[in-house]
């Protein structure tokens, strides 16, 4: 037994500072991940594009027309990101993590159905 700052509270085991503590969410597969990553850096370099543009214009300087026009192609690049990672997680969905289950809105039938319906007699 281990003694605390209080003496007379023994304590069974030590207390560590770093506890496992389980994952909220479940880690992205990996080619989703890579997409939101790519996504990220295009978005950053698009704020930062796009902040260089404005202080140009301010300053009244000639780098100010070329910015403005990467920065417009780089708003279509970051769009083109975000909707690569919204399609490579429907994908990834579609062929790794599908359950087939009923939806809790399905119900199941009342009463058996006849079986002469289902030949067409």
């Amino acid at each position: 037994m281990l003694m605390e700052k209080n003496r007379d509270i023994p304590q069974e085991r030590p207390q560590s500072l770093w506890t496992e503590e389980p994952a909220r969410r479940l880690r992205l597969p990996d080619p989703v991940r890579t997409a939101a990553v790519r996504a990220v850096i295009i978005i950053a370099l698009t704020l930062v594009q796009a902040m260089v543009a404005v202080l140009c214009t301010l300053g009244e300087s000639w780098f100010a027309f070329p910015m403005v026009l990467s920065s417009i192609a780089s708003t279509v690049a970051a769009t083109w990101g975000v909707l690569d990672v919204w399609v490579t997680r429907q994908v990834w969905r579609q062929r790794n993590g599908v359950i087939s289950m009923p939806s809790s809105s399905a119900r199941t039938i009342r009463r058996p159905r006849r079986p002469g319906r289902l030949s067409g007699v």
